[in-house]
């Protein structure tokens, strides 16, 4: 009965979105609707298709806790033995229930953003809410009519299918709804952009309006990628966190223009320059998050980490995104010509350096974007093409050492030009402070060049003392870029201290900055040592054999197996290769365990990766499979600095939220 309930509540959500649509968007004046009404109408039914919706995604989850196996989506994708928190996340670890949950976020984000608009912003919170509706509407209508959560099987099976084995992790419960609200929270952003359209208005306020929900959702989309790669990390079992696969560039790609939004609109709200331009981003920002969902779910593109694939619904998804396009653009390119160019501001400072952080980040985003489907376009012309890590590492990181440089040195930079100082209105005391401020620029960066020159040595001598690895000049000029962006992130925090005289005044929009930067430069320390200088032997072991890798030497010590329990949660057959981790003595240090599982239910096997996280790297261990000749193949190695790759995300996804609660004061600030 509840599924019944749950079921009636999502049909009742579209009809509600349409008659929002309709009112937030038609012209008030034939109709002799007062603001005043209008904007309670529509905050009403954004409120309303937020429970509604909610009520329908409970109700899935709980037919998914129940065992309700009479619903065909929990009967494909659910079994008793399943532990509680798999029956759970399952909800999204399919086509139905995933779309189901972007539909949530979507009416919770609408519902948000109806009740932060205040009455200062009432026309633009009215029609970004009729835009908000129109989305809805249109996933509403893509889950009722081809991708029914609630789709019944007559008679009811009395046992489910079970999940697929790779989705039975603590990733899965926390990294697709994340990513999602990363990509549904740039509706958000697009639909006030598209009202700003409409409007003809997309001032300053207009930006500081808009620059929370760039934050908030950047953050969840930050935080998803990271989610996701650790889980590849370890759950794959290929000890890789990137490998450039399509859905991983289709994520990336959001995230790379997302970040051009979030700095462009600082540009518009200090400056009221690059107005044309944030609202470019501002449309393609949520456009190639429809576009990463589209070819997830169709299958377009071959993906590792596809795992709810329906090619004949991806259809309808194509037709949201082909439609969103014509009329964004269509919007824009209409509108565009009418925005008058803003305030002006000298090349060096804190605009110029972000302009050439659009410029960088908005390029690198075009190439990952022709690298993720120029195999599609070779394969039309009958002449396939694989593009892979060799492409992108040529292509998108020449654009990524600028990136850097510049990061580091613009939160030093004023704003516009160099302000006079009291008292220097005559020729002389202007140059005089124009030189003043130079010198403390050049004594800024020099600074800032010996501390990342010193962080790059220190991390060096640590990962020699640690391992010996191999290490080329390349890898060592890597490195010091990488202390720079550390180095700035830092400096800049310093900075900040001393203009504030107590660490506890600093403002939450400078720990934000101070964070993301250096919480980048820590994982780029990651991304460099977790890449050039892992050391790495597959191997056939038997009982009792040793091999060595790098600074590490390895024993098997055997092999057991452990049967199918529910009791401990256990719903699948586990053999476990026990490798000791000898000591220089001979003695031994540790013992790590991966895994083989076999679900019975699903006759499917994973790898579990075992890991022993130090904070100078990783001991990896995996086990591949048992060999012919009775052996056993596993593969061993030493990853070096992993954990500051994710130490550096979490900075990051801490930075961001930092800056969104920022971000959020100002424009309580501004309403008051």
């Amino acid at each position: 009965m509840i599924s019944e309930w749950a079921h009636l509540a999502l049909i009742l959500a579209l009809p509600l979105a349409l008659m929002q649509a309709v009112i937030a968007l038609l012209p008030a004046e034939p109709l002799s609707w007062t603001p005043r009404f209008r904007q309670s109408v529509v905050r009403g039914a954004a409120l309303t298709s937020a429970v509604l919706i909610s009520i329908a995604f409970l109700g899935l989850v709980y037919a998914f806790i129940s065992g309700d196996f009479s619903i065909k989506t929990t009967f494909e994708h659910s079994h008793t033995a399943k532990p509680l928190l798999y029956k759970i996340s399952g909800t999204w670890g399919n086509h139905e229930g995933s779309i189901l949950l972007w539909v949530l976020i979507l009416a919770l984000f609408g519902g948000m953003l109806s009740l932060r608009g205040g009455q200062r912003h009432q026309d633009l919170q009215v029609r970004a809410l009729g835009v908000q509706a129109l989305i809805t509407l249109a996933f509403l209508a893509f889950t009722i009519f081809t991708s029914n959560p609630f789709e019944r099987l007559i008679p009811a099976p009395i046992e489910g299918r079970g999940l697929n084995p790779l989705l039975q992790d603590i990733g899965l419960a926390l990294h697709p709804p994340l990513l999602y609200f990363g990509y549904v929270g740039f509706s958000i952003t697009f639909a006030l952009t598209v009202a700003a359209l409409l409007r003809g208005e997309a001032d300053q306020a207009w930006a500081r309006l808009v620059r929370p929900w760039a934050m908030l959702a950047w953050t969840g989309l930050t935080a998803g990628i990271a989610l996701g790669s650790w889980w590849a990390y370890y759950e794959l079992g290929w000890g890789g966190f990137w490998a450039w696969d399509p859905v991983e560039n289709l994520s990336f790609l959001p995230w790379l223009t997302g970040t051009a939004f979030i700095h462009s609109l600082m540009v518009v709200e200090k400056s009221g320059a690059l107005r044309v331009w944030t609202l470019f981003l501002g449309v393609v920002t949520f456009v190639l998050a429809i576009l990463g969902t589209f070819v997830v779910r169709s299958g377009l593109l071959t993906s590792v980490h596809a795992f709810a694939v329906d090619p004949s619904r991806g259809v309808f998804i194509l037709l949201i995104l082909a439609l969103s396009v014509v009329v964004a653009f269509g919007l824009f390119a209409w509108r565009a010509p009418q925005f008058k160019a803003g305030g002006g501001f000298a090349p060096i400072s804190r605009e110029g350096a972000l302009v050439l952080n659009n410029l960088f980040l908005s390029t690198g985003a075009g190439v990952v974007l022709l690298g993720t489907f120029f195999p599609l376009i070779t394969e039309a012309f009958g002449q396939p093409l694989t593009v892979g890590k060799p492409y992108f590492d040529a292509t998108f990181l020449p654009f990524m050492v600028p990136l850097i440089l510049v990061m580091a040195v613009g939160p030093f930079l004023p704003w516009k030009r160099l302000r006079n100082h009291p008292g220097t209105d005559d020729a002389t005391g202007k140059d005089s402070a124009a030189i003043a401020a130079t010198r403390a620029r050049v004594r800024g960066l020099l600074t800032l060049l010996v501390l990342a020159l010193a962080l790059a040595v220190i991390v060096i001598v640590l990962l020699h003392w640690q391992s010996e690895p191999r290490m080329s000049v390349a890898v060592a000029l890597a490195m010091v870029l990488a202390g720079w962006l550390l180095g700035g992130g830092l400096l800049t925090l310093v900075q900040r201290v001393r203009a504030s005289g107590n660490i506890t005044r600093v403002s939450l929009a400078s720990w934000s900055v101070s964070l993301a930067h250096a919480g980048l430069g820590i994982a780029v320390f990651g991304l460099i040592a977790g890449s050039a200088m892992v050391q790495e032997r597959t191997v056939n072991l038997s009982p009792g054999d040793t091999v060595e890798v790098g600074h590490l030497t390895f024993r098997l010590e055997g092999v057991r197996e452990a049967q199918v329990d529910p009791a401990a949660g256990r719903n699948y057959i586990a053999a476990f290769a026990d490798v000791a981790v000898l000591n220089a003595s001979g003695g031994v240090d540790k013992v790590l365990s991966p895994e083989r599982r076999f679900y019975p239910i699903r006759q499917d096997s994973t790898t579990e990766a075992a890991i022993d996280v130090t904070w100078l790297g990783d001991v990896f261990l995996a086990f591949n499979a048992q060999a012919p000749n009775g052996g056993y193949v596993l593969s061993l190695s030493w990853r070096p600095l992993i954990p500051w790759l994710y130490f550096g995300c979490l900075l990051m996804v801490l930075g961001g939220g930092l800056g969104a609660l920022a971000a959020w004061r100002r424009v309580g600030r501004m309403r008051q």
